[in-house]
């Protein structure tokens, strides 16, 4: 496939410094309730117990990705997580004589959070994720690659982990190690500010351009909660998006992104190997 030669840089890129936040306090709105305090009545240090897990994890949104690997018998199954939908394997495989943990994180910031959770007390210490996301500018084409180094928490699970801003940004050396992976295969790639939220009906066309206007080039439903949990959790976090479908336009365009399926296994393999390079 063809990319644009551009590449659109982000100026700072930095994480900004988590003050200390002062004790539990009820405010008029629950969502900016952050406690800082570690103690949780289910603490996943506490529920789940190491396990013998490689160091490095990819979180592949892409179950045909997944699927297409357990055909070609280049997966080892070594757990399960859990839910009330039943049971979420986790996988193992070797790239390049390096071992890699993999799963998919779900749907959504709440379950993506609680599986990078759960994965984090079993003993995975860096971790880059890849999915698709929907585009706020029609000229970005399907396929395009994207990394997002700041989201904007328009959703709930980040504000349990970090006290209330507007951002949250991916950790610099997982960004910085996926722009060279890129870099070196001759790829151009954009590097944004993406908006995350928890609700994709609610995608207004106001809503819209307050977040175009902010610099968010793409809209997702985890990052930010991904990059909260990492930063709490003093562990490394990128994400390697490709361009989806488009909601620029007075009309939701799918553009069938979802049925890529060279693209995704590129990302896939790309996203594996800037994570191995943590």
């Amino acid at each position: 496939m063809q990319y644009s030669p551009i590449i659109t840089l982000m100026s700072d890129i930095a994480p900004q410094p988590v003050s200390a936040a002062p004790a539990y306090q009820p405010q008029p709105y629950p969502i900016l309730e952050y406690d800082p305090s570690p103690d949780a009545i289910i603490d996943p240090h506490r529920m789940v117990q190491p396990i013998d897990i490689p160091q490095h994890c990819v979180l592949c949104f892409f179950q045909d990705v997944i699927e297409k690997l357990l055909a070609e018998q280049r997966l080892k199954h070594i757990a399960d997580l859990h839910s009330e939908m039943g049971k979420h394997p986790v996988y193992e495989f070797e790239y390049n004589g390096q071992r890699v943990a993999l799963l998919h994180p779900g749907i959504g910031a709440p379950m993506a959070a609680a599986f990078l959770e759960e994965i984090i007390a079993w003993g995975c210490r860096k971790f880059c994720a890849c999915g698709g996301a929907g585009v706020l500018d029609r000229q970005i084409s399907v396929g395009r690659l994207i990394i997002p180094a700041t989201a904007v928490r328009d959703e709930g699970t980040s504000y349990h982990y970090l006290p209330p801003s507007r951002e949250v940004d991916a950790a610099p050396e997982a960004v910085a190690a996926i722009q060279k992976v890129l870099s070196a295969s001759g790829l151009s790639y954009i590097v944004t500010k993406t908006w995350t939220t928890d609700a994709f009906y609610r995608e207004t066309p106001a809503r819209i351009r307050q977040r175009r206007s902010e610099g968010c080039l793409t809209v997702e439903m985890e990052a930010a909660a991904f990059f909260a949990v990492a930063r709490y959790r003093g562990v490394p976090f990128g994400q390697l998006l490709y361009g989806g479908d488009d909601i620029s336009g007075s009309e939701w365009d799918s553009r069938r992104w979802d049925r890529r399926a060279s693209v995704r296994e590129k990302v896939f393999w790309l996203t594996t190997e800037a994570c191995l390079s943590l």
